[in-house]
């Protein structure tokens, strides 16, 4: 895909968050926890701060622990490369409501913007594909995730993985409040559970 054809991160998180309903939304390390405060901050909003890697497992987690919400794990390259074991055990799972979206810049953002192993051989949609994710797709049209945010909210054909590619863009930091206590009791509550 040429340079020129990268989706604009911003718009792809705002139109996968557009007609959310109920589902949970967890946001990777860094950039996309940002993407998704941009787009709007909302108590089933879950923010990672510090937990690299950890995106899809935790997303493995809600999903299983309700499984009449749909659960959207939004979360960077880096991060899934990071964390590319979490979807063999997602796999196997098969939890029908999780789905995995990865915005692939093909850098490092978090630590300098180091190119990152999905710029060359690593095909992170293949790599789910083999570990059992039946819909495993490349997204590189604004309409395809509007397809892709479509789907996540049936709950009977996950686990769901979509790449899209996304131009490594320098964006200012919008961010959630770094309280994880707030954030955990915030969601607990939006899905009536009693704070921990």
């Amino acid at each position: 895909m040429s340079k020129a054809n990268l989706l604009d991160r911003r718009k792809v998180v705002a139109t996968l968050l557009a007609h959310r309903n109920d589902a949970v939304a967890i946001g990777g390390l860094g950039a996309s926890t940002n993407d998704m405060t941009a787009a709007g901050d909302h108590a089933r909003n879950l923010y990672l701060w510090g937990g690299m890697g950890g995106a899809a497992m935790i997303g493995l987690g809600l999903a299983l622990a309700q499984p009449k919400l749909p659960v959207l794990v939004i979360t960077g390259d880096g991060e899934m490369l990071m964390g590319m074991g979490s979807l063999a055990t997602i796999g196997l799972q098969k939890p029908a409501n999780l789905s995995i979206v990865v915005l692939d810049n093909e850098c490092y953002g978090e630590t300098g913007g180091q190119t990152s192993h999905t710029s060359a051989t690593t095909d992170l949609v293949g790599v789910a594909r083999a570990c059992g994710f039946a819909d495993a797709r490349d997204v590189s049209t604004l309409a395809e995730v509007e397809a892709f945010a479509s789907a996540v909210q049936d709950l009977s054909a996950g686990p769901r993985f979509a790449n899209v590619k996304i131009d490594a863009a320098s964006l200012e930091r919008i961010l959630p409040t770094r309280d994880g206590i707030f954030i955990l009791t915030r969601l607990r509550g939006s899905l009536g559970l009693q704070p921990i």
